[in-house]
């Protein structure tokens, strides 16, 4: 593993790394994020009762679009073409949140590329930005909201080869 910080040169300055001599193969990542809200916003959520429409398939969207503008939006990745992109939404204990009086919507985006760099910042910039698009819609209900555990969840292709977080 690198300990050095690849988006600066020996001088300290910002660059945008050289991939032009890497090959091109197929690359794809997995990522995720948590909103916690009220089980009496979920079920607004769950029920298409907010006055901004469907949150899940807005938010659904919203992650999708982040993710093919990437480029645009952190310095110094490079813009992919994109073969895939998918964000998904499930509801994990339910039965557990409704004794708190707490909701979760999970998001999962994956991303693919055949491409010469890797698609994390794809993965990661969907499901962050599908999860500040359910906050926002459900802001009128409630602003409490939390969102959590933004990250990584595997990555294959590339000189790097497989990753895949521990399951903490």
């Amino acid at each position: 593993m690198p300990h050095e910080l690849s988006h600066f040169d020996e001088h300290g300055a910002s660059r945008m790394i050289d991939v032009s001599q890497k090959s091109i193969t197929r690359r794809s990542a997995r990522a995720s994020a948590m909103v916690t809200m009220s089980t009496a916003t979920l079920s607004l959520v769950h029920n298409q009762k907010l006055a901004k429409g469907n949150v899940l398939e807005i938010a659904r969207l919203a992650g999708i679009m982040a993710a093919k503008r990437t480029a645009d939006l952190i310095p110094l990745c490079h813009p992919l073409p994109l073969d895939s992109v998918t964000v998904d939404f499930a509801f994990p204990d339910e039965a557990e949140n409704s004794r708190q009086n707490s909701g979760i919507v999970h998001i999962e985006a994956t991303v693919s590329s055949t491409s010469k760099t890797g698609v994390e910042m794809e993965a990661l910039t969907a499901v962050s930005i599908a999860a500040l698009t359910i906050y926002d819609m459900c802001k009128s209900a409630e602003r409490g909201m939390r969102i959590e555990h933004v990250r990584l969840e595997e990555k294959s292709g590339g000189r790097s080869g497989d990753w895949k977080a521990s399951s903490e």
